[in-house]
């Protein structure tokens, strides 16, 4: 019998194999592939997951740098910039990284923390018992069956595990098809401050570049592999067949520009980015949840990869969920810990849908657009509204209903640093609970029964609260600026109601 298995160790099964393991549960991890993809699917991260990643200790492994991450100082929206110079608090996060070096830092991790991780091993079918889920596995070597206390999907966008708990998928294909390969340039093609020149076209900046008849995307994030991509609308979904080809995206670039733009197929040796999205599904799960099964990432939501949410969002949930269900099978969890991944995780995929849909929109060809997207580009010079976006857009506006009214409480906990220099991050290296007392030691004595479970930290911080309970996902579950008899009462409470 195994506590957990993950079907799919992409980076939000591996991710949440991993929290399992820092609270003391060792899933294992299935995966049809036989070994990880080279598929160049992500190019990073984007968001406040960069910061989750840093209270980890993982943004050095990732990022290559000792430093901690920094702010972007600017972002876009529907190829429109969005400026954060002028903010105080700069909302949103970058960290380029091709996703097959990150499933290899995070399979590495994983097996460091004793996971198991079975490629070549599908899930090919799954019997709810109630009180266990039965998991049948194909495998080179002979198929067989795995019982599981839980069982999570993390298997894509046509998750089996979705299927075959019975969760629906509701949502809509947009009628767009988009294209982006690596390609070589020739010579002729000037390449100028990560920009193009193209003979009888002219300039096509480093961004999304929404034109007439579709959009073109110039990534060159790579001197040396530069990424071309198209999106084309009124496309009928389905229609488009076979593997996509340099030579195709060359006749979009024909199609929407109307020049023929000569770029041939990478020449370098090692993986490259050749993909084609037929029609843009917008969907999301009824239901995170159905008894002891579970979804994460694009198992439980796809959209638009416009802006880069994808993994922003994906991971946020291996983070919310992976503390919870440890508690639930460790007999810790408060009851309705673990629905609580639900109600806290769905309404944060609605708005991604939201704003992602609303970029497609905003990219699409017509005069109204136009006109569109001039309002919205005046918008975006008032701070206000800047930050608004980049905020949506990090997914730093999340607030979940934590119980507790406090202006941090239900946030997740800003990039403080105490007074002696540790920084808050660190201290939930270990993906515990942390009551940060700044109170002299105040608050220290209500924990003392869950001593076991919580790090108490003792501290000050100027300017800051008199303290602080920090989930293990680093989101505040309780604050106060003084602590009465009254803030104690309510730490007591929050306490049961998160630690168990």
């Amino acid at each position: 019998m195994t506590d957990v298995v993950i079907s799919g160790a992409g980076p939000n099964g591996l991710m949440l194999a991993c929290e399992l393991a820092l609270a003391g549960v060792r899933p294992v991890v299935l995966d049809k592939l036989p070994a990880p993809s080279a598929e160049l699917k992500a190019n990073g991260f984007v968001g406040q997951v960069i910061r989750q990643l840093d209270m980890r200790g993982l943004y050095p492994v990732l990022s290559g740098q000792p430093e901690p991450p920094e702010p972007a100082y600017e972002w876009m929206f529907a190829g429109l910039p969005l400026r954060f110079a002028g903010l105080a608090d700069k909302p949103m996060y970058h960290l380029r990284i091709p996703q097959p070096r990150m499933v290899a830092i995070l399979e590495q991790r994983a097996r460091d923390l004793g996971i198991e991780i079975r490629w070549g091993h599908e899930l090919v079918g799954l019997i709810d018992m109630g009180d266990q889920v039965a998991v049948s596995v194909a495998a080179a070597d002979g198929d067989y069956q795995l019982e599981t206390s839980y069982l999570v999907g993390a298997d894509g966008g046509r998750s089996i595990v979705r299927k075959q708990a019975g969760i629906e998928f509701p949502g809509h294909t947009t009628g767009t098809v988009s294209r982006v390969a690596h390609v070589h340039l020739p010579e002729q093609i000037r390449v100028v401050d990560r920009a193009l020149e193209i003979d009888g076209y002219g300039h096509i900046p480093f961004r999304h570049n929404r034109l007439d008849r579709g959009v073109v995307m110039v990534m060159m994030m790579e001197p040396t592999r530069p990424m071309i991509g198209t999106i084309e609308y009124g496309h009928t979904p389905g229609s488009a067949e076979g593997e996509m080809s340099v030579a195709e995206l060359r006749g979009s670039l024909l199609r929407i520009l109307g020049v023929d733009v000569p770029i041939e197929e990478p020449q370098w040796e090692g993986p490259k980015a050749n993909l084609r999205i037929d029609g843009q599904n917008t969907r999301q799960a009824d239901r995170y949840r159905v008894g002891r099964i579970l979804l994460v990432g694009d198992a439980a939501h796809v959209h638009s990869p416009l802006g880069g949410p994808g993994l922003n969002l994906g991971m946020s949930d291996a983070f919310n969920l992976g503390w919870k269900l440890a508690a639930e099978i460790d007999g810790t969890a408060s009851p309705g810990l673990l629905d609580s991944y639900e109600s806290e995780r769905h309404p944060v995929g609605q708005r991604v849908m939201m704003q992602s849909q609303s970029q497609i929109a905003m990219m699409s060809p017509g005069p109204e657009i136009t006109a569109l997207r001039e309002l919205f580009g005046e918008l975006l010079h008032i701070p206000g509204v800047v930050e608004h976006m980049g905020n949506l857009l990090a997914g730093s506006d999340v607030r979940y209903d934590v119980g507790d009214d406090h202006a941090l409480s239900g946030r997740l906990v800003p990039d403080l640093s105490l007074d002696d220099g540790r920084r808050v991050a660190e201290l939930l290296h270990t993906a515990r609970p942390v009551l940060v007392d700044l109170a002299g030691g105040a608050a220290e004595p209500v924990a003392q029964d869950w001593r076991d479970r919580v790090d108490v930290v003792d501290g000050t911080i100027a300017g800051g609260p008199a303290a602080m309970l920090i989930r293990p996902d680093g989101y505040v579950a309780w604050a106060a600026d003084t602590f009465t008899d009254a803030d104690a009462n309510r730490l007591t409470a929050q306490l049961h109601r998160w630690v168990g």
